[in-house]
This record gives C-alpha cells, sequence and structure tokens, in this order.
C-alpha cells in the first residue's frame, strides 16, 4: 500500500461506514465549506505559477484541453446509445464525462507530489478550461437528441433556457471559484498571496482528506443504485475512464508535457464531473435520470480512479515520458 496516497484511506473509511451502516456525517455546511475551500486553493496555487508565465505559450494547452472536453462527448454518445440508453440519459453522462472533477484531479496532483513527480505548476489552468466544453457538447447532443425525437412523435418540446445555463455553466459556484482563485493567483503573485499561504495553501492536504470521507459517505450511498441500473452503469463507471486516459495522455505527450503533466492529463480525462455538471443537466435536460449520471461519475467512475485509476495513469505516463 506504499504507493496509495493518505487521502485515499479517507474514502475508503467513508464508504466503509456507509456500508456498516454507521450514523458518521458531516454537516452540510461544512461540506459546502471544504468544497469552497478546495476549489479556491486549486485556482489560487494554479493562478500563483501562471503569474510567473507568459500566457500567449499556454495558449495551445488551453484549447487543445478545451477540444478534448467537448471531443469526448461526442464519442461516449454513440456508445451510450449502443448500451440503450434513452437519448437524454446518453447526453447527461456524455456531458459529465466531458467535464471534469476537481476532486480527482487534487488527488493525482497529491500522489505525483508524494512520488516526487514534477509537473506543469499551472495545470490547474487546465481543470478551470475542460470544465464548460464538455457540458456544451452535452447540451447540443441533448438538443439534437430531442429535437429528433420529437420529429419521429411529430410533437414539440418547451425550448432549453439558455441564458439560463449560460449563466450556471458560467457563473455557477464551481467554475466561478476555480477561476476567481486563478485570477486573484495570477493577479497577486507569490508575494501577494504570502499573508494567506497558511490558510489556502498549508492546510490543503488535511481539508482534502476531510473533503474525501465526505464523498466516501455519499459514494457508499450510491453502491445500492449500481444493481437498479444494471450492466450500462457499470460498464461507463469501470471501462470508460481507462480508454478515456489513453486519449488524455496521448494528448499531453504530443502538447510535450513532463511526465507528471501526462498523468494529470489522462486523469483529467477519465475524470467525471458531480458538481457542475448534475447543475447544468438539470437546466438543459431535465428529462434525463439525474440518479444514473450521479451513480456513475461519483458512485463507481471515482472511487475506481481514485484508488486504481490515478496510479495507471501515473505508469501510463512514466512509460511515455520515461
Amino acid at each position: 500500500m506504499q504507493h496509495v496516497d493518505v487521502v485515499v484511506f479517507f474514502f475508503l473509511l467513508g464508504v466503509f461506514a456507509r456500508l456498516v451502516k454507521s450514523d458518521l456525517r458531516l454537516p452540510e455546511a461544512l461540506y459546502e465549506t471544504l468544497s469552497i475551500y478546495l476549489l479556491l486553493a486549486i485556482g489560487l496555487k494554479g493562478g500563483i505559477e501562471l503569474s510567473k508565465q507568459p500566457l500567449m505559450a499556454l495558449l495551445p494547452q488551453v484549447l487543445a484541453c478545451m477540444a478534448l472536453g467537448f471531443v469526448i462527448p461526442l464519442l461516449l454518445f454513440p456508445l451510450l446509445r449502443a448500451l440503450k440508453l434513452a437519448g437524454a440519459d446518453a447526453a447527461a453522462l456524455a456531458a459529465h464525462y466531458g467535464s471534469v472533477s476537481v476532486v480527482t484531479f487534487a488527488v493525482a496532483t497529491a500522489a505525483l507530489q508524494r512520488q516526487g513527480i514534477p509537473y506543469e505548476s499551472h495545470a490547474p489552468l487546465w481543470v478551470a478550461v475542460m470544465e464548460a466544453p464538455g457540458l456544451v457538447a452535452g447540451i447540443l447532443l441533448a438538443r439534437w437528441a430531442r429535437n429528433r425525437s420529437s420529429a419521429n412523435a411529430g410533437s414539440t418540446r418547451p425550448a432549453t433556457a439558455w441564458g439560463e445555463l449560460a449563466h450556471d455553466v458560467l457563473f455557477g459556484k464551481s467554475v466561478l471559484l476555480l477561476a476567481g482563485g486563478l485570477l486573484i493567483g495570477a493577479v497577486a503573485g507569490e508575494a501577494g498571496t504570502a499573508p494567506i499561504q497558511a490558510v489556502f495553501i498549508d492546510p490543503f492536504k488535511g481539508v482534502l482528506a476531510l473533503f474525501l470521507l465526505e464523498l466516501g459517505l455519499v459514494a457508499g450511498s450510491r453502491l445500492a443504485e449500481v444493481r437498479r441500473f444494471g450492466v450500462a452503469v457499470l460498464v461507463v463507471g469501470l471501462a470508460v475512464p481507462p480508454v478515456l486516459a489513453l486519449a488524455g495522455a496521448a494528448l499531453g505527450w504530443a502538447l510535450g508535457l513532463s511526465t507528471g503533466g501526462v498523468a494529470i492529463l489522462a486523469t483529467l480525462a477519465a475524470s467525471a464531473s458531480y458538481i457542475a455538471a448534475p447543475t447544468a443537466m438539470r437546466i438543459a435536460v431535465p428529462e434525463a435520470n439525474a440518479a444514473l449520471s450521479i451513480t456513475a461519475a461519483l458512485g463507481i467512475t471515482f472511487p475506481f480512479n481514485i484508488v486504481i485509476g490515478i496510479p495507471m495513469y501515473i505508469a501510463l505516463a512514466q512509460r511515455l515520458v520515461p
């Protein structure tokens, strides 16, 4: 177990507590506080490093990451339809996998630091730019499937509230805090953020451990729903992430990233959003089964990635970039 980061054990403790029906719970207010802290801290750390680099030099990486996030749902949608999922469910689930998990990113960076593997210090920028494109692609797929279904049935459906949706995607909690932290860190720089380092930088891993304990409790409560959704959710939750990780690793290698950078991009490609995506899909695709997407993303893929996937993605990166 020497290659398993200590924070993963907190997640497993949460899962175990739920399986044995313990009364362990974290207050809802604490969960909200921890999530806000993590998003801001990740953004700040990336912004500090971003302040040291020319922005134009990072443009190819930014565009490539955005393209990857947009393409993933387009590739997944036919597979999900082949698994007999309805058009709305397939589009919503594809959007969850096109977007990214900030907490999975945090666990990956912690694992790299523990193993002494350097990575691009501006990596949080990749998280920020990859969150929205997958959601947009999923929404477009849902609209296409809806229009096709309506045309076949000879009926019309209510139009999507695009203004409300755009506001939620661009100014929702996760995107706003992550992008805001990046901007603050980039503007203030290392010297300007020094007074708050003891709050946002030093305690980061301990806060991450507490947050993973709560996610373990949530994921453990979702395990019972796997049987309800059957084979489709298992195929998506377990088989899709390694395939997407290969695509992310290949892109990182093509961009000339470091070993750690390739591992992070592979992890981001393999991750699935369970914060921004459910909110966006609830507005854009209200007819989709939200429980299906959350069960796949948080109940299956998230545990798989932090326990098994991330070590695999790091090993893959070490083979690609010795």
